[in-house]
């Protein structure tokens, strides 16, 4: 097991970044537009359908009986606002804003580094972190006993999944390169050493079966 911090190959290709900051732009520019639109269509519209009031305040027509004052000059009463609501409907392109900000903070963020048996893992607004050699560690597609060997073609999902024993919040750690099916041989025997770092040799359990497939994925990529 290496005591230098390596950096996993985590995340998108460079193409894939590309494509998803332009789709995540794109929606979020899109959920603005739809945001600014009724604000200024609605003040358009004032614009065109308005009165045309002769007086630029109410200063100016203080003087008037209010039955005579332009509707936007009369003050309200029974303490209603009779002011125009406000388009609410705009706020619907809110959730597409979130969402295209969301795919380019991930898509640029997303990366993971392994220093000894502690690993961390950064998404698009937080990072989080766990020591491999202590935490609870699980991955479908792996037999949970040593002597259960996998079946042929079987093949370990996407990400393993670390539980510190102290209740801390999952760590998720994705095991596709960027560009690839899966990390480099190098990084996958990495992290099968910190799985098994310090854990009695003679305990079976989840955490040896998927170090020992995560080894077998080194050996054979394909």
């Amino acid at each position: 097991m290496t005591h230098q911090e390596l950096r996993l190959s985590v995340g998108a290709s460079p193409a894939q970044r590309t494509v998803a900051v332009l789709s995540g732009v794109f929606v979020a520019t899109l959920g603005m537009a739809f945001v600014a639109l009724p604000l200024l269509a609605g003040g358009l519209l004032r614009r065109l359908t308005g009165p045309g009031d002769a007086f630029a305040s109410y200063e100016e027509a203080r003087d008037l009986p209010p039955g005579m004052l332009p509707p936007g000059l009369r003050e309200p009463t029974g303490g209603a606002d009779q002011s125009s609501p406000v388009p609410v409907v705009g706020l619907c392109g809110l959730p597409f804003v979130l969402l295209g900000v969301y795919l380019v903070l991930r898509v640029l963020r997303t990366a993971a580094w392994l220093d000894g048996s502690r690993i961390r893992v950064r998404g698009a607004f937080r990072t989080r972190s766990v020591d491999l050699a202590t935490a609870r560690i699980d991955a479908d597609g792996v037999p949970h006993r040593g002597d259960e060997a996998p079946m042929v073609g079987q093949r370990l999902r996407s990400a393993v999944v670390a539980v510190d024993r102290s209740g801390a919040p999952r760590v998720v750690i994705p095991l596709r390169g960027m560009g690839l099916d899966s990390l480099p041989p190098s990084e996958l025997r990495a992290l099968a050493d910190a799985i098994t770092a310090g854990r009695p040799a003679d305990g079976r359990d989840a955490a040896h079966a998927v170090a020992d497939h995560l080894n077998r994925l080194a050996a054979h990529p394909r």
